[in-house]
C-alpha cells in the first residue's frame, strides 16, 4: 500500500506537525492532525493570561500550513503586529481564533469555521478542548509549570503531566482507531510530541489501534535536555510516563541512531533550502519506504498493515 491510499493521523505541535501536515496535504480528509494545546508563551501565552483558553498558536500554524502560503487567507492568519504596544507581537490568526473562541461555546466550532474560511479539507483537532498546562517534576521533588518553563529546564524531568488532567474529543479517538498510519513528531520532544500522549484517551487509543505508529526524529538536535537522550532512552521515558509505548518504528536522518526496541529506518531528510527543515519530497519517500517495510514485516508475521478491501 502507498501513502496516498492510507488514513493517516499526525500528532504533535509546533512547526514540526505543521510541516508534516503541509507535506501530506494531498491526502485531504484522509489526513487528521491532532495538535498540542499547552503553549503558554508569546502571543498565545498573553491571550491565555487574559482569560482561560486553550493555546491557539499551534492550531493556527497547522491550519495555515494546509493552504497555499501565498493566499490571502494564509497571509492574514500569519500576520504578526510589530511595535511595543498592546498589539505588538500578537499574531492576527491567534486573535481571530481567540475571538471566535469567546463567541462559540466550543473551540472545535471555531476551528471548523476557520477551516471553511481557508477551505482546509483536512480535519485539524485540538488534543483537548479544555485548557491545561504542562507540569514537570525533577530532582529533589522540584517542579515547573508551563511549557515555557519546561522548555528552559537544564535537566530532563523524571515525570511530566497535565494540570488539570483533560479528556480528548471523541473524533480524535475515532481517527486514531480508524487510522492505517500514525505519525508522531518531529518537534520538541517534551513540549510538542509528549503532551498529547499524556491525555489518557489518546494514549489508550494509540495502544489499541492497529495502525502502524512511526516516530519522525528531528534533523538537528533540539535545544532541550531531551537532546541528550538516545532513541531507546526516549522510548523508555515515554513508556514510564505514558504507561505504554505507542511507537512501532522510527525514521531518522542521523544514520548513527539505533534502537534495540523498534525498527529504525534511516533516510536523508534535510531540505535543500533550509537544512533543519524536513524536505517534503524526501519525507514522503521515507514514509512510503517505511510503510513498505512495515507491510513486508507484517505479512511475514501474517498481520498486514492494511487490510485489502
Amino acid at each position: 500500500m502507498q501513502l496516498k491510499e492510507l488514513n493517516v493521523v499526525a500528532i504533535g505541535g509546533g512547526h514540526g506537525l505543521g510541516r508534516v501536515l503541509s507535506t501530506l496535504s494531498f491526502l485531504g480528509n484522509q489526513l487528521t492532525g491532532i495538535v498540542t494545546t499547552t503553549d503558554n508563551g508569546g502571543s498565545t501565552g498573553r491571550l491565555r493570561k487574559r482569560s482561560s483558553s486553550i493555546a491557539w498558536g499551534d492550531l493556527r500554524n497547522c491550519l495555515t500550513q494546509l493552504v497555499d502560503e501565498k493566499s490571502v487567507g494564509s497571509q492574514l492568519f500569519d500576520f504578526r503586529f510589530n511595535g511595543n504596544d498592546e498589539l505588538g507581537g500578537h499574531n492576527l490568526g491567534n486573535l481571530i481564533l481567540y475571538g471566535l473562541g469567546e463567541i462559540h461555546s466550543r473551540p472545535l466550532d471555531s476551528i471548523k469555521l476557520v477551516r471553511r474560511l481557508l477551505r482546509v479539507k483536512t480535519p485539524v483537532l485540538p488534543m483537548s478542548e479544555t485548557p491545561t498546562d504542562l507540569m514537570a517534576f525533577y530532582s529533589k521533588g522540584r517542579c515547573r509549570i508551563g511549557e515555557v518553563s519546561v522548555d528552559n529546564m537544564s535537566e530532563m524531568p523524571k515525570n511530566l503531566m497535565l494540570a488539570p488532567l483533560v479528556k480528548t474529543l471523541p473524533s480524535c479517538v475515532e481517527a486514531i482507531l480508524n487510522a492505517d498510519l500514525i505519525i508522531l513528531g518531529p518537534g520538541s520532544f517534551l513540549t510538542s510530541v509528549i503532551p498529547p500522549l499524556l491525555v489518557r484517551d489518546i494514549s489508550n487509543a494509540l495502544n489499541q489501534t492497529n495502525a502502524h505508529r512511526v516516530f519522525i526524529d528531528n534533523i538537528v538536535a533540539e535545544n532541550s535536555p531531551a537532546a541528550g537522550l538516545s532513541l531507546d532512552e526516549k522510548l523508555a521515558w515515554i513508556e514510564e510516563n505514558v504507561g505504554c509505548l505507542p511507537i512501532d518504528s522510527a525514521i531518522c536522518h542521523d544514520a548513527s541512531i539505533t534502537s534495540t526496541r523498534i525498527d529504525v529506518y534511516h533516510h536523508e531528510l534535510s531540505s535543500d533550502t533550509v537544512s533543519h527543515f524536513h524536505s517534503r519530497d524526501k519525507l514522503i519517500a521515507a514514509l512510503n519506504s517505511c510503510i513498505s517495510k512495515a507491510n513486508n514485516r507484517a505479512e511475514a508475521m501474517q498481520k498486514p498493515l492494511v487490510n485489502a478491501s
